[in-house]
């Protein structure tokens, strides 16, 4: 059963690190999918004025998590790997994550992380387990 856009907002808000700190916004969410966005601010920034592999790091793990979980199954990260591939070219971070394999126990996932233009920013794989 899935839950509606609002109560998946209201939950994740106790996500405080990619809520509240990081900023993130959950914009869709159905059954193993999320999209999540985030506008990039000077807090996001690393010392050559790039954005920080974490934060882009962090919007991925948290679309993975908002995607891989539902109220009848909790789902960790058991490993996780992220390429970059470019900078972004504005200021806007779209992360798509897709399930790749949900099995009885472990998951996997694919998130690509665009700058809302279309270039592909980062590519992460993520492998899960129900607990």
């Amino acid at each position: 059963m899935e839950m509606p856009i609002e109560k998946v907002r209201e939950f994740f808000a106790k996500d405080r690190f990619a809520t509240l700190t990081t900023g993130i916004n959950i914009e869709e969410v159905s059954k193993h999918y999320s999209i999540c966005t985030l506008k990039i601010e000077d807090k996001h920034l690393a010392a050559l004025d790039q954005v920080m592999g974490g934060v882009i790091y962090t919007l991925a793990d948290f679309a993975f998590a908002v995607a891989a979980n539902e109220p009848t199954s909790c789902v960790v990260t058991v490993n996780s790997s992220i390429d970059y591939i470019n900078s972004p070219k504005n200021d806007y971070l779209v992360a798509e994550c897709k399930c790749i394999k949900d099995g009885k126990r472990v998951c996997f996932y694919e998130t690509i992380v665009n700058d809302g233009l279309g270039n592909v920013v980062a590519k992460v794989s993520t492998s899960g387990m129900h607990i």
